[in-house]
């Protein structure tokens, strides 16, 4: 996949939604297209999280405590926290088929970070405005 169409697939993520074109396209420089084979684990829970993960083509089985608690499809992405944080990945996600990851890894995200540093306000706007929205959600149940 060219650098246009990662670009493209990263704008749609709402982590990223915040950032420039030109933003996006020094993401998307680090990012890489990675084959999953359907049954295989894209990551564990509770194993620490070193990277994010943007599902470009197939499924995806999210399972805690070995119980299937949601499926992803294409344009829907996990381990958004694992580029800021090494805490333990909270669920499994399996490939539920083949399965085409664009892949960031948190060292290569920090090397973005480090060349462009504006970015990391825009991503700390962008988690703040998601950790009220849970909030607001959380409090009116």
């Amino acid at each position: 996949m060219a650098r246009d169409g990662k670009v493209e697939q990263l704008a749609k993520v709402s982590l990223f939604r915040g950032l420039s074109h030109k933003e996006l396209q020094a993401v998307a420089a680090a990012a890489d297209i990675v084959a999953v084979p359907a049954d295989n684990d894209v990551v564990v829970e509770g194993t620490p999280g070193h990277d994010f993960y943007l599902i470009l083509n197939g499924t995806a089985s999210v399972r805690r405590d070995g119980h299937e608690v949601a499926t992803l499809g294409p344009g829907e992405s996990f381990g958004e926290l694992a580029l800021l944080t090494h805490a333990p990945r909270n669920a499994t996600v399996v490939a539920a088929t083949d399965t085409e990851l664009l892949v960031i890894g948190q060292r290569q995200f920090h090397a973005v970070l480090d060349t462009v540093p504006a970015m990391a306000y825009k991503l700390l706007v962008t988690m703040a405005e998601r950790l009220a929205a849970l909030d607001r959600h959380a409090s009116s149940h």
